[in-house]
């Protein structure tokens, strides 16, 4: 069972993944200035005080960001890979991955996750029906058995990962007691998204 300590949720490893090479953005996402505050940075930061540790995986982290850098394994970046990195990385049986492109995360989901009845994998569903396996719980062992093996048969997609796991999924009202402005989830892979999001350029 997760114990909540005084400085957050101690038996938790967080890894927030800075991205491959950004082709949809057109740019690096985890720069991008927010508030003037570079994108990894700020989630950086929501995430230090909750978790045991944070792990900064793959790309380029702007300076001054807290974390523990950690490489991808070699080979083409891809979120997958990213989340093997991680998932060896970790020092904790339950790692909470969280893609550096979720500019409006709040610490209400994150507990929420945490929060959810135990499973491989506890993934939120956002407003628009998908599943977020970016922004999600996971058991260490079984999960990362089933990665490495997803990734030596180029099996790249989450989707995949997801369908060989228990899954439990925080949606619906449960969701929304943990984002009642249904933002949290959002994703800005893209200028267009980023415009929308902020209004500004990237």
């Amino acid at each position: 069972m997760t114990r909540r300590g005084p400085g957050g949720l101690q038996e938790i490893s967080a890894a927030l993944l800075l991205g491959g090479a950004s082709r949809r953005m057109g740019r690096d996402k985890a720069a991008l200035q927010l508030c003037g505050v570079p994108l990894a940075t700020r989630l950086a930061r929501l995430l230090t005080p909750l978790f045991g540790e944070l792990l900064l995986v793959g790309g380029r982290a702007p300076a001054g960001t807290p974390g523990r850098r950690v490489s991808d394994p070699e080979g083409t970046a891809c979120a997958l890979r990213g989340m093997v990195g991680a998932l060896e990385a970790a020092r904790a049986e339950q790692v909470l991955v969280v893609a550096v492109d979720l500019p409006a995360l709040s610490a209400d989901l994150l507990l929420a996750l945490t929060a959810f009845p135990a499973a491989d994998a506890v993934v939120p569903r956002a407003p628009d029906g998908r599943l977020q396996p970016l922004c999600a719980l996971y058991r260490r062992e079984p999960v990362l058995a089933v990665a490495r093996g997803n990734l030596a048969d180029q099996k790249l997609r989450l989707s995949a990962l997801l369908a060989a796991l228990e899954v439990r999924v925080l949606e619906g009202e449960e969701l929304a007691r943990a984002d009642p402005a249904g933002r949290a989830l959002t994703n800005v892979n893209t200028a267009e998204a980023w415009r929308a999001f902020c209004g500004e350029t990237p």
